[in-house]
């Protein structure tokens, strides 16, 4: 089969698309046909080797002139490595003592699986922690292969699993209610407008932010409000104005976030592409009651819910574009670029 393997951490010349041996589906497990996968920040940020400790810039601007060993989020990265944490594919074939019903099916694998059960925080991650979908067959356990039924190409549903499952996640996890006031910054990013859609099935207000050239857009989505990069959230909605914050901007504008939550509120974050080192006040956090919450590991009810919304219309797909698997490099440049909104997406060849 064609695969794209990442050789090491690196620049664009670490991806190479070259034939490698189908995996065979051992106990457990499922062979997929991979019909689509998208792209996301970890990917790129695995390469990069940005979750070294060392490591003190936002994504955009992480120098790539060393090889880091320990730039995964679970410590050193199995390089070579086949990435890809979203995967749209049919199940072609199951391992011993598999169900042979499931032949034939259309899934979303779970990007994000819990090591030994939801008991336990530890996780493993399709594409981070081993071979993931920038290939045409990869193998999954089966339990992490959900069943979709809808009319959605496999390229919209690429488009879901890594970004909608983190947003869908943290939302849980801050537990937004309806009428919340919730401030997303980022928004226009595969997370960012993941939210805006989420938050408002779950009937919150939605207050973005966003460049000017995509306010438009990300208030289609069902923002109340959309704020620009440039504005200061504080001046204009006013201290103590937000319920919950969900974040994955960090960087410099951490610190006005907890200016504008409410006194009890929560905030919470999955990332930091603007940067991962942010000064706290001590005192916004412990005088104002706030809750910070980290968010990696999804918990149980999160994918299944997500399948639940796709099937009931309850969501939409944001398929800002897509590119044969050999093409991934310049992909990745357009996702780098940060001109789209949604997700950018992977086709193999059949």
């Amino acid at each position: 089969m064609m695969a794209v393997v990442t050789t090491g951490t690196g620049g664009y010349d670490r991806l190479d698309y070259r034939q490698v041996p189908v995996p065979v589906p051992g106990p457990g497990e499922v062979l997929l046909a991979v019909g689509a996968a998208g792209i996301n920040n970890t990917d790129i940020n695995t390469r990069l080797g940005w979750y070294a400790a060392s490591v003190k810039d936002g994504t955009g601007a992480t120098s790539i002139t060393d090889d880091r060993q320990d730039g995964g989020w679970n410590g050193s990265v199995p390089f070579p490595l086949i990435q890809g944490a979203d995967c749209c594919a049919r199940v072609v074939s199951v391992g011993p003592g598999g169900d042979h019903g499931r032949i034939g099916q259309r899934v979303l694998v779970r990007s994000c699986m819990r090591k030994s059960g939801f008991d336990s925080m530890d996780t493993v991650w399709l594409g981070t922690d081993f071979a993931g979908a920038f290939a045409q067959y990869v193998t999954v356990p089966e339990s992490e292969a959900f069943a979709v039924n809808c009319d959605w190409s496999d390229a919209e549903l690429a488009t879901i699993p890594c970004a909608y499952g983190t947003a869908e996640n943290m939302v849980h996890r801050a537990g937004v209610r309806r009428g919340d006031r919730v401030l997303v910054p980022g928004a226009s990013g595969g997370v960012g407008s993941a939210l805006v859609q989420l938050l408002r099935r779950r009937g919150a207000e939605v207050i973005a932010i966003t460049s000017p050239s995509k306010q438009a857009q990300i208030a289609a989505l069902g923002a109340s409000r959309v704020l620009g990069r440039d504005d200061d959230p504080g001046a204009i909605l006013g201290a103590e104005s937000v319920d919950v914050v969900i974040d994955n901007v960090g960087g410099a504008g951490f610190g006005p976030m907890l200016k504008v939550l409410k006194r009890g509120g929560r905030y919470v974050s999955s990332g930091a592409i603007a940067g991962p080192v942010v000064e706290l006040d001590m005192r916004d956090m412990y005088l104002k009651d706030i809750t910070m919450v980290g968010c990696t590991a999804w918990d149980a009810p999160v994918f299944p819910n997500l399948i639940s919304y796709i099937e009931r219309g309850e969501i939409r797909p944001l398929l800002a574009a897509t590119f044969p698997l050999d093409q991934i490099a310049q992909a990745q440049r357009v996702f780098q670029d940060k001109h789209h909104i949604g997700k950018i997406v992977l086709i193999p060849p059949p």
